[in-house]
């Protein structure tokens, strides 16, 4: 298997965790989306970042599928849990952790923008979705060990690389100084081998109009 990365991306980066996680043999492919040579667009219509090539020449792209994917083939751990119950409540925690990385990405995108074309409410709106998720993270995360059950999950993974994603992107977003449940939590996730080998690395960002 390849997997076609962006070196900050979240998203890229949940499926690498959740790959060695599993202990999964595969080939990364360093791709800078922001470049004409950006390898995602031959295989995603979307041009994003993550896509799986599988060995028999199939491709997969987003996440969220990958890792349903990976899931399917039965490798442990399980990330998603058994239980109908849990298994939403970790996929809820991943939608909310991956909404607040699009809002980022929003943001970092209006930031590329001259400043006289940069939009004021668009960048508060963006900004809004950002602290609304991070308090809805520290309520999900209630003071307990993980997100859900009694071990790593897709919410956990998924919640770790919004948070080192805000540290790279948006390093003014003070949660770190409001969550300390949080900063405990992304502390022992970054301590992992999975998460301490995909500790996203920024690219340059091609400039917008």
């Amino acid at each position: 298997m390849q997997l076609i990365i962006a070196t900050p991306s979240p998203f890229a980066r949940k499926v690498r965790i959740a790959l060695r996680e599993k202990g999964l043999h595969y080939e990364e492919v360093v791709s800078n989306p922001w470049r004409a040579d950006a390898l995602a667009p031959a295989h995603n219509p979307l041009a994003k970042v993550p896509v799986l090539l599988l060995d028999d020449g199939r491709t997969l792209y987003e996440s969220a599928v990958i890792v349903d994917y990976l899931e399917a083939l039965g490798a442990p751990p399980r990330l998603i849990p058994p239980d109908p119950a849990e298994a939403i409540a970790a996929r809820q925690i991943d939608a909310l952790a991956m909404g607040i990385c699009d809002a980022v990405v929003l943001l970092v995108l209006e930031g590329q923008r001259r400043a006289e074309a940069r939009s004021a409410e668009w960048i508060a709106r963006q900004r809004a979705k950002v602290e609304a998720g991070l308090r809805a993270l520290s309520e999900a995360l209630d003071r307990r060990d993980w997100f859900v059950g009694d071990g790593l999950t897709l919410a956990d993974i998924a919640a770790g690389c919004a948070l080192a994603y805000l540290d790279l992107r948006l390093p003014d977003v003070d949660w770190r100084g409001r969550y300390p449940d949080l900063v405990a939590h992304s502390a022992k996730l970054e301590a992992r081998p999975s998460f301490a080998a995909t500790f996203p690395v920024a690219q340059e960002i091609e400039p917008l109009a």
